[in-house]
């Protein structure tokens, strides 16, 4: 009965990070750029009782064996990058990608970040920056007489100052994407950073060589659906109980056992 209890115990231990994993996509529904996390797990070692295809007489071989298994781990937690549905803001500086890619971010010690959420603003120097003020590269500055902005499908983004009536192009977007997006390591405040299993990033104009466009206008919205997070919550909620039962049950079998000894 003890190698119930402590299967039953894996179990319950699995679905606990399966129900926060759940709770945290539910906590983005509304996240500019979220991608949901799904839980996946394998088996733990089983153990071997009786070996399959082992020889029981002369010319006679079993078929089966007997191996009861030790219960049940998390094996990873797959981030899914398919695109969230996108918001029309009609927000000049919101900038949402359609299709593969990310933006490049310049962290406070010069190192880069990667993120889907194009929801920029304008800080004192005109430099397009992420909400939390860390800028866009490459470096995209506005003058403070300018009237329209307008950026493109391929990234650019061009500028109308005072009464011109001309367009000017004052920087371009330059988009990146990963071999192994998965790989990307979240570090908060919706940005990513490359690892060994993400791979190297691989630079790009918007709208050429795979990268997505870029909607003026437009943020993407989390791709996490409610629906299905409520039925995996149901599903992981249930499994949770079953195991917790199957320790019950054991407690029982244990107890009878001990009155009889």
């Amino acid at each position: 009965m003890l190698r119930a209890l402590t299967t039953a115990a894996t179990g319950m231990i699995a679905q606990q990070l399966n129900i926060d994993v759940i709770s945290n996509n539910l906590a983005n529904v509304n996240t500019a750029g979220f991608k949901k996390v799904r839980v996946e797990f394998q088996d733990l070692l089983s153990q071997t009782l009786r070996t399959p295809g082992a020889q029981v007489s002369q010319g006679t071989y079993q078929p089966v064996g007997i191996q009861v298994g030790l219960g049940t781990r998390t094996s990873g937690t797959q981030k899914d990058f398919s695109e969230g549905t996108f918001k029309s803001t009609g927000g000049k500086l919101d900038v949402a990608i359609e299709g593969e890619g990310f933006f490049q971010i310049q962290l406070d010690d010069g190192s880069i970040a990667y993120t889907r959420d194009g929801s920029f603003k304008v800080d004192a120097n005109g430099q397009f920056t992420t909400t939390d003020g860390y800028p866009v590269i490459p470096q995209v500055t506005l003058d403070q007489n300018v009237s329209e902005v307008v950026i493109t499908s391929d990234g650019s983004v061009s500028v109308k100052k005072g009464s011109d009536v001309n367009m000017t192009t004052v920087g371009t977007f330059q988009l990146v994407k990963f071999p192994n997006p998965s790989g990307l390591l979240s570090m908060g405040k919706n940005l990513y950073t490359e690892t060994t299993g993400s791979g190297s990033p691989i630079q790009g104009q918007a709208g050429q060589n795979g990268f997505g466009t870029t909607q003026q206008g437009f943020l993407e919205g989390s791709n996490v659906m409610v629906v299905e997070e409520l039925i995996n919550l149901i599903q992981a909620q249930r499994a949770f109980e079953a195991n917790s039962r199957l320790i019950t049950a054991s407690d029982e079998l244990l107890k009878t056992a001990n009155r009889l000894s």
